[in-house]
């Protein structure tokens, strides 16, 4: 029996999806939108030229902590921050479905640049998704001076903690939820 890999990573998707886009309580958003901004202040210390390249954005999503895992099938989610022009408008969630050869878990920031307002539109109207040819730039000193957008988007990740071995077909699904 041969398993189709597209059916696989949407299943993954929609089971994922299930989770709601912003935290319930005033709390938990307050929390998570604290923890964005952190985030971001220890991105921008790592690569100082990341300043320019948010300020020359439309807008960006910072995702404080991504839980990643896989054995054969795989799956990760995290809730993050929408910014236009550097102002918080929303909230958003990112699940994402993988399958291949992948053992391990870990945990990892995520900021996602967009170019355009259309960009930022296409989140926002639910058609944006990551697919297998988006790639991520760990984030280095330097790391956004050779950043190349690509569908509008350019990726930044930073490590947390946890071990993954992988080399999988995945795709990244978005999900926004107004609430600047």
């Amino acid at each position: 029996m041969r398993i189709d890999r597209r059916l696989v990573i949407g299943l993954l998707m929609v089971a994922l999806a299930a989770c709601a886009t912003a935290p319930k309580t005033a709390g938990g958003r307050r929390d998570l939108e604290a923890s964005a901004q952190a985030t971001l202040q220890t991105m921008r210390t790592k690569d100082p030229g990341l300043g320019a390249l948010l300020r020359s954005a439309y807008g960006y999503a910072v995702f404080p902590e991504i839980g990643k895992f896989g054995m054969v099938a795989g799956g990760a989610y995290g809730r993050g921050i929408l910014y236009e022009r550097g102002r918080k408008v929303g909230f958003v969630e990112l699940n994402q479905g993988s399958l291949g050869a992948q053992l391990g878990a870990q945990t990892f920031s995520e900021l996602i640049v967009f170019r355009t307002k259309f960009d930022v539109a296409k989140l926002k109207a639910g058609d944006f998704s990551l697919g297998a040819n988006a790639s991520a730039v760990a984030l280095t000193t330097g790391a956004s001076a050779g950043a190349q957008f690509t569908e509008g988007v350019v990726v930044f990740t930073m490590a947390r903690g946890g071990l993954m071995a992988e080399l999988t077909v995945s795709g990244q699904q978005l999900n926004y939820s107004p609430g600047g």
